[in-house]
């Protein structure tokens, strides 16, 4: 795919995985418009991706992707500001550790509209759009969590939703490639981010293990680096030395919660 001057909407985006993949859409030569629920942080984003892309748009625009409303908002904006949508990144997620029997049942459906939900509603927004064009790819965060059989303790809730966002992402891949609309899902292990970057028990070798943003933004562009005729499916980039059934993110942490 040709880049430059593609349409893109990236939820998540105001740091970590979504902000290095916007940061990098930019400079291929895309309009971007980034999405996430803190506004201050977002214009800082944009300011710094307008800092190393010049000559692309770049829209920040406050969203809680677990609230419809604010879906249609995103959808209609990128409408409005850019014409379409080309390519759709969703990112944005909670986490919520606990063994089950302890886990908040506010966090519950915290996990369900906005890891789940927030996905689907997005793409249901965005995809007639799409279909009409009969191009666009869409790729989606699901997790490295979903690879292992029973998913790891603690993550019970997070991860069979992600679980479940798998299973539907690879149905309406089924659904959509005659249209000529590629679905990608991105299976990561764990990141280097804010969240991990904040643990209390964490070691320098524990650390060390952790993959950068970029090696999930270099899936990104291999997804949009095939030929049309081709769809990466699923894409799963996990840590060398960290294996899913002993995770370093111990669940009694307040930053992890």
């Amino acid at each position: 795919m040709d880049l430059k001057g593609k349409n893109v909407i990236i939820t998540g985006a105001s740091r970590g995985i979504g902000k290095s993949i916007a940061i990098k859409l930019a400079e291929c030569g895309c309009n971007v418009i980034i999405a996430a629920r803190n506004q201050e942080a977002l214009d800082n984003t944009v300011e710094e991706i307008k800092s190393k892309a010049a000559g692309v748009k770049v829209i920040g625009l406050s969203t809680d992707v677990s609230k419809l409303e604010d879906l249609q908002r995103l959808s209609d904006t990128a409408f409005s500001e850019f014409g379409g949508v080309d390519i759709l990144i969703n990112n944005a997620g909670v986490s919520s550790q606990y063994p089950f029997d302890k886990q908040p049942l506010e966090d519950i459906e915290k996990l369900a509209h906005t890891n789940f939900l927030g996905y689907v509603r997005l793409i249901r927004l965005v995809i007639p759009h799409m279909i009409e064009k009969k191009a666009g790819s869409i790729i989606n965060m699901v997790s490295g969590s979903t690879l292992v059989d029973p998913v790891p303790k603690t993550f019970v809730t997070y991860s069979s939703l992600k679980v479940g966002l798998r299973a539907f992402l690879k149905g309406l891949f089924w659904e959509m490639r005659d249209h000529g609309i590629k679905i990608t899902s991105i299976l990561p292990g764990v990141v280097d981010t804010e969240l991990t970057g904040k643990l209390d028990n964490i070691t320098e070798e524990q650390k060390e293990r952790l993959m950068t943003p970029d090696a999930v933004v270099d899936m990104v562009m291999f997804a949009l680096s095939v030929p049309q005729n081709a769809c990466p499916l699923e894409l799963a980039v996990i840590n060398q030395q960290t294996p899913w059934i002993k995770p370093i993110i111990d669940y009694d942490q307040k930053q992890a919660k």
